[in-house]
């Protein structure tokens, strides 16, 4: 299926999601919170040999950097690309450098270098990420090499087996790449997903909107008919004053007359509005499929509409504007991509309404049958459509749903070629005369 919604690409959307100043020096005051504890822990209480200087100097740095940031940019500040990767890169190296004085990768705390890198998938570009993790193995790579031993107690030395630091680089460097990976995959699939779903409250609220331009016009009506009766009492008046005057007869004539048409106008819609009002709120379940498949029989590709059960019985649907558009745009899309004939089946009972529409294509692609109605999936077997952006499925299906609609995606049977969508709900859901 495919949609013209127009959406920001994929970098657009991660270059857009600034990270929070805010956000990062609370974390890294936590860091500094830790760094502390834990020097004055093996200093102090463990009385461990400790470099306690050059220690103490890299946590005043991060302390400072972050008390900088603090007094110079107000809270709500949020960080480009760049500066984000400067920061974190800053982070990094910081923590890479303590814990290179610290016994390098036998420090159990080796395996915090990681978390920059984490945070930096989680929000920022790609390209940035990427340089960010290169960086960090290089630096686990140095770690391996530190002459400093892990401080431990006195006269014991901690030798660490170059077999077990193959496996810590190893294992950091595994769990960091999983890591990231991770949290990009997830914070991508979020951010697709909530302007998916922007897009389809934009739709929605234009589909109410439309919907709603019935009553606006008879309040438009309502509002105007005491200026115009005003207007065609004036020039009434003008009229019988100047009726002998030539040169302005014709003109006051012309006012009047096109006062009084103004007036019929807003008549005639105050009239329709009062007697066709509950027509335009409620209509049969019939009515409502032949309003959304008229649009789209003028292009070529014959449209049949069946009808399985009686329409003496059938639902009376209150005028949804998320249901309306659901329906139209998957029957849009079928006509894009039928041969020559799409067909729309209703059914109903006592406990369920039913449509299924049909086309005479070539069908989903089997990769894209198992992530139909996910954001931006935009490729179904078309030779000559280049393809949208992939939300129209995922507005329809969302819109659907949120009304009680359950919806399948499959190709029909092999003998017969084309896409086949099955729509069903609840009959108390959508018929206006069941107790709900």
């Amino acid at each position: 299926m495919i949609d013209k919604t127009e959406s920001p690409t994929l970098e657009d959307r991660h270059s857009s999601r600034r990270l929070r100043l805010q956000t990062l020096v609370r974390l890294r005051w936590l860091a500094v919170g830790g760094q502390a504890l834990t020097v004055f822990v093996v200093a102090f209480w463990l009385k461990f040999p400790l470099p306690l200087i050059a220690s103490s100097s890299l946590i005043a740095a991060l302390a400072g950097v972050n008390f900088y940031l603090t007094i110079r940019y107000p809270p709500t500040h949020r960080l480009g690309p760049p500066a984000a990767f400067a920061l974190l890169g800053f982070d990094l190296l910081q923590l890479c450098a303590l814990l290179f004085i610290t016994g390098g990768l036998a420090n159990p705390f080796a395996a915090l270098v990681c978390v920059p890198v984490i945070i930096s998938f989680a929000s920022q570009p790609i390209r940035y990420s990427t340089a960010l993790i290169g960086v960090a193995m290089v630096c686990i790579t140095v770690l391996a090499f530190s002459p400093f031993p892990l401080p431990w107690f006195d006269g014991a030395e901690i030798n660490v087996h170059n077999v077990m630091q193959f496996g810590v680089w190893c294992s950091i460097a595994s769990t960091m790449a999983f890591a990231a990976f991770y949290a990009y995959r997830v914070s991508m699939e979020a951010g697709q997903l909530a302007d998916a779903l922007a897009a389809t409250e934009l739709v929605l609220q234009r589909e109410k909107h439309l919907s709603q331009l019935d009553g606006l016009a008879a309040a438009a009506a309502h509002e105007l008919g005491t200026p115009l009766a005003t207007i065609s009492v004036v020039a009434k008046e003008m009229e019988r004053e100047l009726k002998d005057d030539d040169r302005f007869r014709e003109d006051v004539m012309l006012l009047r007359s096109q006062s009084e048409r103004c007036r019929d106008i807003l008549r005639r819609l105050t009239t329709l509005s009062s007697e066709d009002e509950a027509h335009m709120r409620r209509l049969p379940l019939s009515s409502m499929i032949e309003e959304i498949v008229a649009p789209h029989r003028e292009f070529g590709i014959r449209l049949e509409l069946i009808e399985k059960s009686p329409r003496k019985d059938e639902p009376v649907t209150d005028r949804n504007a998320g249901i309306m558009y659901g329906l139209g745009n998957l029957i849009e899309n079928a006509v894009d991509y039928a041969r020559e004939k799409v067909t729309v089946t209703v059914e109903h009972d006592h406990d369920k309404v039913r449509i299924v529409i049909e086309d005479d294509g070539n069908g989903y692609a089997p990769d894209i049958l198992t992530r139909i109605g996910e954001p931006y999936v935009t490729k179904r077997q078309k030779e000559d459509t280049a393809g949208g952006l992939g939300l129209g499925l995922f507005i329809a299906k969302t819109l659907l749903e949120r009304s009680g609609a359950s919806l399948i995606f499959e190709n029909r049977d092999p003998e017969s070629a084309g896409a086949r969508i099955r729509i069903e709900w609840p009959r108390m859901l959508i018929d206006a005369n069941s107790t709900k």
